[in-house]
């Protein structure tokens, strides 16, 4: 689970390279999140050569978590590292590509963007 203050590294190209939680968006009373939930967070890392500075407030989607992800079939699906995409106010992640894999309940959340620039779908 994703708590404020936690470090994610970013999955896209988008200049960031280490961000860190600030608060979950969304319903209920919950402050943790889970893999596709939108989150607050700012740049702790970035590229300098890029658009995207130190210090920016931004907003992210979480692709991969280290705790456990439990599909419906059972099947468990668990990462080394927790990692985000950073999307801007339409929902279109700010980067060209997507690092790594990203699971295929992307498709039902309607994140069809992201899935088609990701290399490799679980």
């Amino acid at each position: 689970m994703i708590q404020p203050q936690t470090f994610l590294t970013v999955a896209d190209n988008s200049g960031a390279l280490k961000v860190m939680c600030i608060q979950k968006i969304g319903m209920g009373n919950n402050i943790c999140a889970r893999i596709g939930d939108f989150i607050v967070v700012v740049i702790k890392e970035a590229l300098g050569s890029m658009t995207i500075e130190k210090s920016e407030i931004a907003i992210a989607i979480i692709v991969r978590m280290q705790q456990e992800f439990k599909r419906k079939n059972g099947t468990i699906i668990k990462y080394d590292e927790n990692a985000a995409v950073l999307i801007d106010k339409e929902g279109n992640p700010k980067g060209t590509r997507v690092f790594g894999s990203i699971i295929r309940e992307f498709k039902f959340l309607n994140f069809a963007k992201i899935i088609s620039l990701a290399p490799e779908i679980l």
